[in-house]
């Protein structure tokens, strides 16, 4: 497994297909239409802008098997030192490790970027999303009832937060 920085040139369609297989078939994403290859292209360009990593793990062959990111938890001044995190996994990878060192590496980046919490919402009948967080000592910080609505059901999310000992001298700036 290598760790790679993922570009849009070379891992944009694969990210738009893990993207679309969770939005199809899983409540991993809370979306109900199929991302486009222009949307994904946006977003790179988005996340570039703001200096957030799209990491991915590649196996031997050069095929993705996964990516996380993170991004602005909320937009006011006050919480730019809080992030939303995501982690997502081609299913022909699961069960294989690359979830949690896919996290473990976010978590490193958000350290290098002087972030102070990670956040993540997790669908809370995720088991398997729930355990890794756990794993990596994050702790349950929330729950919203009934939050979205998806495949016939209602849909509760929980969050997942991880407090990181940076910044040393948070500013008001």
């Amino acid at each position: 497994m290598n760790i790679v920085s993922c570009q849009y040139h070379r891992h944009g369609r694969t990210i738009l297909s893990i993207f679309n297989d969770a939005i199809a078939n899983s409540t991993a994403l809370y979306d109900y239409e199929p991302r486009t290859l222009e949307t994904i292209q946006k977003w790179f360009k988005a996340k570039e802008a703001k200096k957030y990593p799209i990491i991915g793990i590649e196996d031997g062959n050069g095929s993705l098997m996964g990516f996380a990111t993170y991004g602005a938890f909320r937009q006011w001044a006050a919480y730019k030192y809080s992030i939303e995190h995501s982690v997502y996994v081609d299913s022909a990878y699961r069960g294989k490790g690359v979830g949690k060192k896919l996290l473990g590496e976010l978590i490193q980046f958000a350290k290098q970027q002087d972030y102070h919490m990670m956040i993540g919402g997790i669908d809370a009948q995720n088991n398997v999303s729930i355990k890794l967080h756990l794993s990596m000592g994050f702790q349950q910080c929330g729950s919203i009832k009934q939050a979205g609505f998806k495949f016939g059901r209602w849909l509760d999310l929980e969050f997942y937060q991880l407090i990181l000992s940076a910044p040393d001298n948070p500013t008001k700036g």
